[in-house]
């Protein structure tokens, strides 16, 4: 046991049915019917393959597709043939989630065999709506169809989903007051060092927070930063330009409509509360670029183009940024520094991810697009850890405990 929630070492699976909810939602190329991804399905292998050479019946629950918008759902029957390639052992999909179909198909199950469900999300008491609507407590979650008719099957339930940790699902957290349940070995790995780097980060700690989700960075700042686990905070996407309209830094209409489309103008008056209290550890660029007639262009933040959008840091910021991060004991990545996707708009994320790379420091990325960027400058295999979580990460280094983990630790307390 750790943290007070048990792992796959306090219980013997020989024979047993285990609930297995994991988290390996990857973007879909719906042409083809394939992911662009399998960062996530490759990192909950090992829980899979343990619990299958340990002779367990291994049922497979995930999601697909935003938590939000519907259209994006999208079958979970792609990850079955990825699953199947990496762990090299059949692993059986079938369109029903907790049917009689299901049902029959999860009572027929050998030891040591694989079973994948379709997506969780197809049902409405697993999408965030849903959720948000009613908020069920983790009682009334067990008492939700879903873990009724899944929950009498099993013997156990392991959550390996710490990147959907945040979310209070019936998947998720209902399971747990039915069936002895344990973290899978993906998720200690992932809260047992984020849990290192909350209590004695190695310092100098730098956090670099960017690219669009300006809420999640909002969050977490204010929490490391009075807890003295960020010494400081680089910054640069939209969490940047907010900062700077929040100091008075006019950088343009065009930026401001931007933020302003986004629903985003309540950040900056939390970022002027920030900047009033923490100004000295609150790094913003000094300068940014923009498009204009085709080319690529820089200019301080005092100085910048009203007309044209900031869409990356300047070569200076950067340069800089990269300097911060050499120097650091431990970094923490959240957020590109710019559109890091188009050539004119990547050469401030290409710098600070190449430094990312070649930095002495204990480094941690973590959400789908630093993932992405990882990737595409070749520094994946240079990063001390990278974490699954995005919103799960986020909530975690805020300094709130996740329904997910609370869910764990009442069910070992049962």
């Amino acid at each position: 046991m750790k943290f007070g929630i048990h792992t796959l070492d306090d219980f013997d699976v020989r024979h047993k049915t285990v609930l297995c909810r994991i988290d390996i939602n990857q973007p879909v190329d719906r042409e083809t019917g394939t992911l662009k991804s399998t960062a996530r399905i490759e990192a909950c292998v090992p829980t899979i393959r343990e619990l299958s050479d340990k002779g367990a019946r291994v049922v497979l629950m995930a999601h697909q597709g935003s938590d939000i918008e519907y259209k994006n759902y999208y079958t979970t029957r792609p990850h079955a043939a990825v699953l199947t390639a990496l762990l090299q052992r059949p692993v059986r999909f079938i369109e029903d989630v907790c049917g009689p179909y299901a049902q029959e198909q999860i009572k027929s199950l050998r030891d040591g065999e694989i079973l994948l469900l379709d997506n969780v999300r197809f049902l409405a008491e697993e999408q965030t709506l849903f959720e948000r609507s009613l908020h069920l407590s983790h009682d009334e979650q067990a008492k939700t169809l879903l873990v009724q008719k899944l929950a009498p099957l099993g013997d156990l339930y392991v959550c390996d989903a710490f990147a959907a940790a945040h979310r209070d699902q019936p998947s998720l957290a209902g399971f747990e007051q039915l069936l002895p349940s344990a973290m899978g070995r993906l998720f200690e790995k992932e809260y047992c060092i984020l849990s290192e780097m909350m209590e004695s980060p190695k310092h100098p700690c730098v956090f670099l927070l960017g690219g669009a989700k300006v809420a999640d960075a909002f969050l977490m700042m204010d929490s490391v930063l009075e807890k003295n686990i960020a010494d400081k905070i680089l910054t640069g996407g939209l969490v940047a330009n907010i900062l700077l309209f929040a100091r008075g830094t006019d950088i343009g209409e065009a930026s401001r409509n931007i933020i302003h489309k986004a629903g985003l103008d309540e950040f900056i008056q939390t970022g002027r509360e920030l900047l009033n209290k923490y100004s000295e550890r609150i790094v913003l660029p000094e300068d940014l670029a923009c498009v204009l007639e085709g080319m690529r262009r820089e200019a301080p933040v005092d100085a910048f183009p009203k007309e044209a959008p900031a869409i990356d840091i300047g070569a200076s910021a950067a340069a800089h940024y990269a300097q911060q991060i050499q120097q650091a004991a431990t970094v923490f990545v959240n957020g590109p520094m710019g559109i890091f996707e188009e050539a004119p708009s990547e050469a401030g994320t290409r710098t600070v991810w190449h430094a990312l790379g070649t930095t002495q420091a204990f480094t941690v990325v973590g959400g789908g697009d630093s993932i992405t960027a990882s990737a595409k400058y070749g520094i994946t295999e240079k990063v001390s850890y990278i974490c699954t979580g995005g919103g799960s990460l986020i909530r975690f280094l805020s300094g709130r405990e996740l329904p997910v983990v609370r869910a764990l630790r009442e069910g070992a307390a049962r």
